[in-house]
This record gives C-alpha cells, structure tokens and sequence, in this order.
C-alpha cells in the first residue's frame, strides 16, 4: 500500500486494506493514476501556505495548529460583525442586516417550491396546534388572516413536535401534485421578533438561528443570538450554504416534474434519503459510489457508510459557501481580514502531534473550525464536513467535478452509481 493512501486512509477512518481495494478499483475505472498522491501533495502546499498565513510553523503541535485556525476564525468574525455594522442592533434587525448582507453578495436565485394557495390548504387541513397556542388564535383562517404564512410554515420546524410532522403533517404532502407547485424567487428573511421566545429551546439545542424549507424556498433566521464568539461567520456561511442547497433541490424538483413518481421522488429529497447500503447483485461489478445527502456522522461518527466509497451533495453547497465568504470582498471591499484564506481548504486537514503525543485530526474546513469555535466550550471538535469533501475531491480528481454534481442528480434516489 501506497504512503499517500494509508495518510488519506486513515484520515477517512477508512480500513487500510478496503482502501488499497478502491483506489486499485478507482484507478481502472477513471483510467487516472496517482490521484492520491496528487491529493497528498497538494493537501501538503494547502496546508504549508494556510499555516504560513497564520504565523504557524508546520511542525507545530496538533494545539497550536488549532488554536491559529480558531484564532482567525474569530478574528474574521469580528470582521464581519464590523463590516455588518451589527454594533448595538436589537435582534431583530441583526438578524435583517445580516440576510440582507448575504443576499447583496449571493443573490437568491429563482426556483420551483409550494404554492402558497396549496400551503394553506394544507395548514387548515391539520391545524398546527402548538402555533396556534403560541400566537393566541383559535383557528388556522384566523391566524392567516394576520399573519405572514412564510413565518408560520418556518414555525413548524421548531415549535411543533417532530413525530406529529412527521407523521401527521408531511404526510399530506403525498397528495400533492405538480399543479401544486411555482416558480418564484428564493426568500430569506429575519422572523419578526414574536417568534424569538418561542424559539429559544431550538436555538439552544441547535446552537444555531437559522434554518429552511426546501418546498417553500425560504431560508428564515430566527431573532435569537447566543451571543458567543463566531456567530457572526457562522450565520453568515449557513446563509449561503442555504442559498445553494435550496436552489440544488429546486433544480430536482423540476428535473421530477415530468415524472410519473414526482410527488414520491419529492418526498424522498425532502427527508434526505440514504440507502442501508448497496444491493448485492452477487455478480462482478463496475466500482459503485453511495450517495450520501445528509451529514451522517452528525447522527452517528461510526455509521458504515461512511465508510464506503460515497459522494456528497452537502459539500458540494458547502464548497460554494465557502468561494462565496472567500470573495466577500468583490461586493465589500472595506473588508480586510483576508477572508481569502478559506478558500480551497474544504476538503484540507492532516494529523498533528498533540503534546501529550497523540496524533490529532485537525480540519482547515471553515465550518468545521466555526462549529468548533461556537461550541469550544464543550470542548466539542468538528471533522466531518472536511471528511466529506475530501471523498468528494477524490472523485473530482478521478473524474471531473461535473461527471460527480451529474451523476448525483442522476441518481440520488435511488442512492448508488456505478462508473
């Protein structure tokens, strides 16, 4: 076995043998060789110039490594905190300044999502009784006749008890159809400040503010901060990782909507479908790929698949969200602080000596540097977003970037490709 594949092995958590299988495999398939040893040595220069860039030696410890990358990672929140000018903003308006600042550098995109007529419908149709409890009306007519329906469909995802919406609300959404649905603009927007108490559960277990409606096309931040070092950065880059992820599955809906299974195949993108794992066909096989459209580690670090040759749309939308904070500057030049640095460090990260002498993982990935950061105090490390995309890079590297975004589209329900 090769050195660059026993590193990239061992970095993926992958058995050194299974990976010695693939990349054999892998080879043969794309007809590219020395694709590992080209991630190697570029993942080596990725990380020399970061670490160079923040006064590091590359010898450092797994410690000092860290603490640079967190380092900038809060140097480069206050940047933004500034360039927003959030200083003394209530809430409310933070949370508007900071969609508006994202939207003037990414703007929203059109798209196919639920018309508003058939949400509607589908709200009368199974009263959301925990909004109706928090807003003071007895009715479902009567809260819509006041109140903006993007804000109570964006309620469902953290006032109403997840069982209930899953088993009871999404499953009207099997009734729907294509006639169902429009082409309109993506929205993002701050909630009015009613919602903030009524959200504060979910924002303390999420440890975020914001989230989505894919079937909607709205990204909606909720008026709550925590008020922690990187929160700033980390909304910032959950707003245009939202941008693409909810623009990536509009382009699916349509590319469905000509399908007799649309609604079905609709339904599985919303809850993120992942198969348990390839059908075995007991024959000789072309080399297979997962794909993966959820962050599995989040749910469990050790979950097979994971280990398994695997393509990843979310990093995709992370990879773009990435390029976007790189190149804030092309629409606020009053920024500084190098926000440069994090682009193409995505998929970068290698083993450190810790000083107690172990070797410890460490990711240049920005989210996972802002996560950690926003949860330092629990002395909590992120590593999968970078995991993910270095199996995406690969596959980039055998292939082409297109070749993997299209044979995702092709085949992310039924969950597997062949190449």
């Amino acid at each position: 076995m090769k050195g660059c594949e026993k590193k990239l092995a061992h970095i993926l958590r992958v058995p050194e043998d299974a990976f010695a299988v693939f990349c054999r495999k892998l080879e043969a398939a794309s007809g590219v060789t020395e694709v590992m040893q080209s991630i190697e040595d570029e993942n080596e220069r990725r990380i020399t110039r970061a670490l160079q860039e923040l006064g590091v030696e590359r010898g450092a410890s797994a410690e000092e490594a860290y603490d640079a990358i967190i380092s900038k990672v809060e140097a480069d929140d206050v940047a933004l905190f500034n360039a927003i000018k959030l200083q003394g903003k209530e809430n409310e308006e933070a949370a508007r300044m900071i969609c508006d600042f994202v939207t003037r550098v990414e703007p929203p995109a059109d798209g196919l999502f639920l018309k508003e007529d058939a949400a509607r419908q589908l709200l009368r149709a199974e009263p959301p009784k925990k909004i109706l409890a928090a807003l003071g009306y007895e009715t479902v007519d009567d809260m819509l006749a006041h109140e903006d329906l993007l804000e109570v469909f964006s309620a469902l995802r953290f006032l109403e008890d997840s069982q209930w919406l899953n088993a009871v609300f999404f499953r009207q959404y099997e009734k729907l159809t294509i006639n169902d649905f429009e082409r309109r603009r993506i929205q993002v927007r701050a909630l009015n400040v009613r919602w903030a108490h009524a959200a504060e559960k979910f924002v303390a277990k999420k440890y975020h503010n914001v989230s989505h409606l894919k079937e909607m096309g709205v990204i909606f931040v909720i008026p709550v901060f925590l008020n922690i070092s990187g929160e700033t950065l980390r909304l910032v880059s959950l707003l245009s990782h939202y941008l693409n992820e909810v623009k990536y599955y509009s382009d699916l809906f349509e590319m469905f909507s000509e399908g007799e299974n649309f609604i079905e195949n609709v339904i599985s993108l919303l809850r993120g479908d992942v198969i348990g794992q390839i059908p075995d066909s007991g024959e000789a096989v072309r080399l297979r790929f997962l794909v993966v459209q959820r962050y599995l580690a989040k749910e469990d670090e050790h979950d097979q698949r994971l280990f398994e040759p695997h393509v990843n749309p979310e990093a995709i939308h992370w990879r773009r969200a990435e390029q976007m904070i790189a190149h804030v500057t092309d629409v606020f030049p009053d920024i500084h602080n190098g926000l440069h640095f994090w682009e193409g460090l995505g998929w970068v990260g290698d083993y450190f000596p810790s000083r107690d002498g172990t070797d410890v993982l460490i990711s240049f990935n920005i989210v996972d540097a802002v996560m950690g950061l926003v949860r330092r105090t629990e002395l909590i490390k992120y590593l999968y977003h970078h995991q993910e995309a270095l199996w995406n890079e690969i596959f980039i590297r055998s292939f082409s970037e297109k070749k993997m975004i299209t044979s995702i589209q092709k085949n992310i329900i039924r969950g597997w490709f062949e190449v």
